[in-house]
């Protein structure tokens, strides 16, 4: 790493700790910023981002869904993230572009206020302590948000204090991490992760329809899972379904793939890892070390 760390901010680097804003910010007052999650990984050709210009088109939607105006392309995104990994010199990290109001005026409207899009990547490890094991989870009482509500395709900030209040209530309970039910009781996904099931050899994901965001490494596990010959659908899937699986796991750019191993006490399966999830973990782990060239076009080396 380098020996200092800098954050881009409106084209400029800035040194991380002085990548500052006003206390009355707006979105940070309010919750109306939009973000990303990007991982680079080290690979023998150095650092390379997964899937970059998809998390960039994620970004540039989550903006349009909430009319603000970015003032810049995908392009122009693209290449400031990586200028960022570059310029700290990571061999790998998690990237966070976050873009918002710029404004410390009381109030909430945000027409005529300024956009700001700041960049930092940080070095960062596994999103759950016990990740290789696999996590306990338990049913949240706080519902799923859906579009009636607000926009759960965006990655808007103040979409995730629905997620932060079920997280908070699964680990007060002992868990390590929430399941959030959509208003008509069907599975939607984990607070910041989406959810998979194995169903007598099987994977099996809620679908859209499930007022879901729709991760790109869900996508990326799906496609992967075709191509090994794993059948794969996408539909409403009933809480009861949770219980009954063979097995469970999250995924998400901080969270990759992550074992399920029991729910609301329930043991998923064996009550560890099972076969088709550590078939999926390994081949992804390739995949983003750039270990299998069939998937070389998800990789920006650095």
């Amino acid at each position: 790493m380098a020996a200092k760390q800098y954050v881009w901010m409106d084209g400029k680097f800035v040194e991380y700790d002085k990548a500052n804003v006003h206390v009355l910010t707006h979105s940070l007052q309010y919750g109306s910023g939009i973000f990303e999650g990007i991982r680079a990984y080290s690979t023998e050709k150095g650092p390379a981002i997964f899937r970059l210009s998809d998390h960039a088109r994620r970004f540039l939607n989550s903006a349009r869904i909430v009319g603000m105006d970015l003032g810049t392309g995908q392009a122009e995104i693209e290449e400031a993230i990586k200028s960022v990994v570059r310029k700290n010199g990571l061999k790998s990290c998690y990237i966070r572009p976050f873009a918002f109001y710029n404004d410390h005026g009381i109030g909430l409207s945000v027409i005529g206020k300024k956009v700001s899009i700041a960049i930092a990547a940080i070095d960062f490890g596994n999103y759950f302590e016990n990740k290789d094991s696999g996590v306990r989870c338990k049913v949240a009482t706080w519902q799923r948000i859906n579009s009636y509500v607000l926009p759960p395709e965006a990655k808007l900030s103040g979409n995730y204090a629905n997620s932060i209040l079920a997280s908070l209530e699964a680990k007060l309970s002992g868990s390590d991490e929430a399941i959030l039910l959509s208003p008509d009781g069907y599975v939607a996904e984990g607070p910041g992760e989406n959810i998979f099931l194995v169903e007598n050899g099987k994977l099996l994901t809620p679908s859209k329809d499930s007022d879901i965001l729709l991760g790109i490494t869900r996508d990326s596990l799906l496609r992967i899972a075709k191509g090994m010959g794993i059948p794969t659908e996408e539909r409403m899937v009933h809480r009861d379904e949770l219980y009954t699986c063979d097995e469970s796991f999250f995924s998400g750019t901080a969270a990759e793939l992550t074992p399920i191993i029991s729910i609301d006490s329930r043991k998923v399966g064996a009550g560890r890892p099972g076969p088709v999830t550590k078939r999926l973990s390994v081949k992804l782990t390739e995949i983003v070390h750039g270990k299998d060239r069939a998937y070389a076009d998800w990789l920006t080396y650095i």
